[in-house]
């Protein structure tokens, strides 16, 4: 069985005629992308090891061994970079990758399946997640302790108390 995958970036740019690439990177800390040793395409066929030369802005700008010419780093842009799931730390108690939570059931209180996790997104005020019922209705959660009090990741289940609306929308 072929290794799971987890996106940990993507090249974003080129930087100047000699190869040079602006990379997007994933992990908490933007460096860190560079110590999981060779990164892989999608299919895990490609492999890039890379060599911090500097930042842009938010971004990594790196060496990409075997890349030389700007044609060659232009032929890389928008290619996402990979590793294998098993190559990531073991993490703390009550913190998740947000890639172990997609495809996992979710459940009411009773038991009820909701839906499952179709994405987790942030977008500044904290986690989201996306969860798609099985007949296609989407609805979106606050990743938070109070919404979300159970993973069960043996299992592959959160179990959810969705917030309470106000639905009196007369004035």
């Amino acid at each position: 069985m072929a290794p799971r995958l987890i996106c940990l970036g993507s090249f974003a740019a080129v930087h100047g005629v000699r190869g040079l690439l602006k990379v997007k990177s994933w992990t908490e800390q933007p460096e860190d992308l560079l110590a999981y040793g060779p990164l892989t395409d999608q299919s895990g066929r490609r492999r890039f090891r890379l060599e911090l030369a500097g930042r842009a802005k938010n971004l990594l700008l790196v060496r990409v061994e075997g890349v030389t010419s700007r044609e060659a780093a232009e032929a890389l842009k928008g290619l996402d970079l990979f590793v294998a799931r098993d190559q990531l730390p073991v993490l703390e108690e009550e913190t998740f990758y947000h890639s172990d939570l997609i495809g996992m059931a979710v459940v009411d209180r009773e038991g009820r399946l909701l839906g499952r996790v179709r994405a987790v997104q942030n977008h500044g005020a904290g986690d989201f997640l996306e969860v798609r019922s099985e007949d296609g209705a989407e609805l979106t959660l606050p990743f938070t302790k109070a919404v979300v009090p159970v993973v069960d990741m043996a299992r592959g289940e959160l179990t959810v108390v969705p917030p309470a609306f106000d639905g009196d929308d007369e004035d």
